[in-house]
């Protein structure tokens, strides 16, 4: 049974930074393109940042580019999301997602991804 925990959420002022991660087990990471994935009060979950399989391929939103990075530890199991000068509009539940993929395809929508974690909250104060 595939299992994904996001953890590393929380409360940062304006400008400030915070590292998420999202373990996965019952699956073998380096098989699966990963993604993350965001969700504000009264709004469609977002696509935030993915990477492929390799890590070579990393596609991100326009309002994230230059501020987040998505980097994975296939040893460790482990997809990490870098997030760097976080603004107000940045605040959202943060959702961790999976799917078997070929080795440098990144996947974009909702829809190719057919694992997901329960969601970790990043709230982001003016």
């Amino acid at each position: 049974q595939v299992q994904l925990v996001e953890s590393g959420g929380g409360l940062v002022q304006a400008g400030g930074s915070l590292r998420l991660s999202c373990a996965a087990s019952g699956l073998t990471l380096s098989l699966y393109a990963m993604g993350w994935f965001r969700q504000a009060p009264g709004k469609e979950r977002e696509f935030v940042v993915a990477i492929s399989r390799s890590g070579d391929s990393i596609s991100y939103a326009n309002s994230v580019r230059g501020r987040f990075t998505i980097s994975r530890d296939n040893a460790k199991n482990t997809v990490y999301l870098q997030m760097n000068s976080l603004k107000p509009e940045d605040t959202a539940v943060y959702y961790c997602a999976a799917a078997r993929a070929g080795y440098s395809v990144v996947f974009t929508t909702r829809h190719d991804f057919g694992s997901w974690g329960q969601g970790t909250q990043v709230t982001v104060s003016s």
